[in-house]
């Protein structure tokens, strides 16, 4: 999913003849350099990427980061919906859900490798209003519609 979207955004980006800077943290540590370096970019939002530093324990720290800099950002994991303002992704519960099919054929004798690679098919859409409103910012009632979850 990280290497389509890291493949797609920028493409999309140069067609909509929107800049795209880039800011990397690949440990905990560089995070406030990550974010401190956006907010010197003057980036008006962020896609936080999924990756074990943004998802697992520093979630919450992550979605802080955003709200203390004041950047609009979307994030692919659920974990990220308290604090964050935007989460598009997989749906995981889905994803486990068709993870026991997996594992009921292969206990049932069929070889993993004759069983085909699947991609998630169900996608979730979480919108926090709160984090929208400490951002100032308004979202349109057309995407408020899609959501599959709406924080108040």
């Amino acid at each position: 999913m990280q290497r389509l979207v890291l493949a797609e955004v920028p493409n999309t980006a140069q067609s909509m003849g929107v800049a795209l800077p880039i800011v990397e943290a690949t440990t905990a540590e560089e995070l406030d350099t990550a974010f401190g370096s956006a907010a010197a970019q003057h980036a008006d939002a962020m896609i936080v990427l999924a990756d074990p530093v943004t998802t697992n324990q520093e979630a919450p720290r992550v979605t802080a980061l955003a709200a203390n800099h004041h950047l609009p950002a979307i994030y692919l994991f659920r974990q990220s919906a308290p604090g964050g303002l935007i989460v598009y992704g997989p749906d995981y519960a889905d994803l486990l859900r068709r993870s026991g099919d997996y594992i009921d054929k292969i206990l049932r004798g069929t070889k993993p490798a004759d069983l085909p690679v699947e991609q998630p098919t169900k996608f979730e859409l979480v919108i926090n209003m709160k984090t929208a409103k400490a951002l100032g910012l308004t979202v349109p009632p057309s995407l408020l519609v899609w959501a599959d979850e709406v924080i108040d």
